[in-house]
């Protein structure tokens, strides 16, 4: 099955660093069922230890709090392993690392759920930029995909799920607060 906004998302089941404070306890499973009942921001990004994949993961970690106040949660993702995503979650900040990062990285490692979002490089067997907005009931909502250079806005992604959240239609430019569009 492949991501279609609109349509249920693809199931998955991947080991996590959730709740890991040590190499040990690595590989708790997540599935998108987990997450049933809350909107869920779903990304993959290319390679652990790179450039810009953790200006976009500590600036999600840091609106964390924002994002549960709009009753959703967060799950990174790439074809790394949990042993990479823990070394590189143990890495401080300063030294191009993610420490402190608030919700967990899932390993995409047979590489079959970026296949099915639609972002896996055949070539380099990576995941491209993509983020997936799903809702309360496991819809695809939202489905964006950028060039690996290219770092996505956490403000644009509030924004769109704030505008999904009304369940009204948002104009362009549309900001929480302004007036929705009526059909005639």
């Amino acid at each position: 099955m492949l991501a279609k906004v609109g349509q249920p998302a693809p199931s998955f089941t991947l080991e996590s660093t959730k709740d890991a404070k040590t190499p040990k306890e690595l590989g708790k499973k997540i599935s998108l069922s987990d997450y049933r009942g809350k909107w869920l921001i779903f990304f993959f990004y290319p390679l652990d230890f790179t450039f810009v994949c953790p200006t976009e993961i500590t600036a999600l970690s840091d609106r964390y709090d924002e994002l549960k106040d709009l009753d959703a949660d967060v799950l990174g993702a790439s074809t790394d392993s949990v042993h990479s995503h823990f070394a590189w979650l143990n890495t401080p900040r300063e030294k191009n690392g993610i420490a402190g990062t608030r919700y967990p990285l899932v390993a995409d490692y047979t590489k079959e759920v970026a296949r099915a979002y639609g972002v896996l490089n055949e070539q380099t067997g990576t995941a491209q930029r993509g983020l997936f907005i799903i809702d309360p009931d496991g819809v695809l909502k939202y489905a964006v995909v950028t060039d690996d250079n290219v770092g996505r806005s956490v403000d644009e992604t509030i924004r769109i799920l704030e505008a999904l959240q009304t369940g009204g239609l948002c104009p362009a430019e549309w900001k929480p607060g302004a007036e929705l569009l009526v059909k005639p």
